[in-house]
């Protein structure tokens, strides 16, 4: 799954690396502890272009009468995401792209501690997180959005059983739809090797908790970096 994430990369040079245009409203970064319901950037395709956007992290069924009227859906799980009545259409209709520097996940310890893990490219890279998005509200609309999960490959099932859907840049387009079908293809996890992982400090274990430091390794017992998919 993905519950949290860091986002480094300045707007302009999001908008550059996606073709984008950026709206006026984005969320402020760096970002080193990225939350559910949080505002993200989003690139989503349309008639005039690539835009980079704000919206909700948390899908909003357009049934919920309110923000809490059902459970907090910040992820959809690719095997099943074309058939749930949540996200059918969105799967269908709108795609799009939350840019990411690196991603969060948990262990526990012997003792029943929560050990956090930084997960990030091994060549330095953004992510993109593929997703999919859902305008909410009759009054004031707001953009929500919830990332596309597959089952983790062997390396990564040590950390957790699902891992965020990662798409190269040659893979945009079809996941934004300007390339026609095809998206369902990309439902699965990325080439071997392009995934780097180290233990953080359980300073992020807390949502408040933000600076640079928490995605920097941690110093408590030399737990070694590795390597996924």
């Amino acid at each position: 799954m993905c519950g949290r994430f860091a986002i480094t990369l300045p707007t302009d040079a999001m908008a550059q690396l996606f073709a984008a245009q950026p709206a006026n409203n984005l969320p402020r970064v760096p970002d080193f502890n990225v939350c559910p319901a949080s505002p993200v950037h989003a690139v989503q395709a349309g008639e005039a272009g690539r835009q980079l956007v704000a919206m909700r992290w948390g899908f909003l069924p357009h049934w919920y009468k309110s923000e809490t009227a059902g459970p907090l859906l910040i992820n959809a799980r690719a095997e099943t995401i074309a058939e749930k009545p949540a996200f059918a259409a969105a799967c269908r209709e709108r795609r799009c792209l939350i840019p990411a520097t690196g991603f969060y996940e948990w262990t526990k310890a012997a003792g029943g501690a929560r050990l956090p893990w930084y997960i990030h490219r091994s060549d330095a890279a953004p992510l993109a997180f593929a997703a999919i998005w859902q305008s909410w509200g009759a009054e004031d609309p707001v953009k929500t959005c919830a990332i596309v999960t597959t089952a983790a490959n062997e390396a990564l099932s040590s950390i957790h059983h699902r891992m965020p859907l990662i798409l190269e840049p040659q893979d945009w387009g079809v996941w934004l739809g300007e390339q026609g079908p095809g998206a369902a293809r990309l439902m699965q996890p990325g080439a071997a090797g392009i995934l780097e992982f180290h233990r953080v400090d359980p300073a992020v274990n807390s949502s408040r908790a933000e600076g640079p430091e928490l995605i920097e390794p941690s110093e408590d017992g030399g737990i070694p970096r590795g390597r996924l998919i």
